[in-house]
């Protein structure tokens, strides 16, 4: 390896953030409008260059703290892009990361320095963005999906339950696979997924329905 060789030089990093919520059942994925160039006036996921003094983690935390205000949220590593012009300005390679939350626990920061306005966008409808993003959205739903099957990412979606149709809408939705409501039920049962929280509530308008939670540290969370 040669330090002085040419190719090392003007590289850096973007760290990037898909921040997915779920509103009535719907996925839907945070993204902020540009004010400056490049993609001035693009939608995009909330993001930045990586400063040489800082991981990668703390990067993409500084970040979505000053874009959207959000300081606690868990994070899961989803990809690597490294495409050579993925940006107009220099070689930038870009580490995304997904996250879940409830859209009602948190105030997010509609204008910032550099962004002039922020929005939740069903997953289904969302614009051409700057940058790859759309590419790289794509890639995080693939991480969502394989985490709500692995892991627990599902309980940061409903920190105060869920009732059977809205949990089914979301699984529905992430996973692109319709089921059948009875199976589906007997399904989170019979894992052990969930719990009856002895609590109703009503969705979508409909008849008062049962409020259930999710159980921790149940190993198989696979419901396909």
């Amino acid at each position: 390896m040669k330090l002085n060789d040419v190719r090392y030089k003007d590289i850096g990093v973007h760290v990037l953030a898909s921040i997915f919520t779920v509103d009535k059942g719907i996925i839907k994925v945070l993204l902020i409008r540009r004010n400056n160039e490049p993609y001035k006036d693009k939608w995009a996921l909330i993001g930045g260059a990586l400063y040489n003094n800082e991981t990668v983690e703390d990067a993409m935390k500084r970040e979505i703290k000053e874009k959207s205000g959000i300081d606690k949220l868990d994070l899961c590593f989803s990809s690597i892009n490294s495409k050579v012009d993925r940006s107009p300005i220099k070689r930038m390679l870009a580490i995304s990361f997904i996250g879940v939350l409830d859209k009602k626990s948190v105030d997010i920061h509609k204008e910032t320095l550099k962004a002039s306005d922020s929005d939740w966008f069903n997953i289904d409808s969302i614009p051409e963005l700057a940058y790859d993003h759309n590419d790289i959205i794509n890639e995080c739903l693939e991480t969502l999906r394989e985490k709500i099957q692995t892991t627990d990412i599902l309980k940061a979606l409903f920190p105060n339950g869920f009732t059977i149709p809205e949990v089914q809408k979301t699984y529905e939705t992430i996973l692109n696979k319709e089921f059948d409501r009875r199976n589906f039920r007997k399904k989170l049962l019979s894992l052990g997924l969930i719990s009856d929280t002895g609590k109703q509530v009503n969705f979508e308008g409909r008849k008062p329905a049962k409020l259930y939670k999710f159980n921790r540290k149940i190993k198989n969370k696979n419901v396909l």
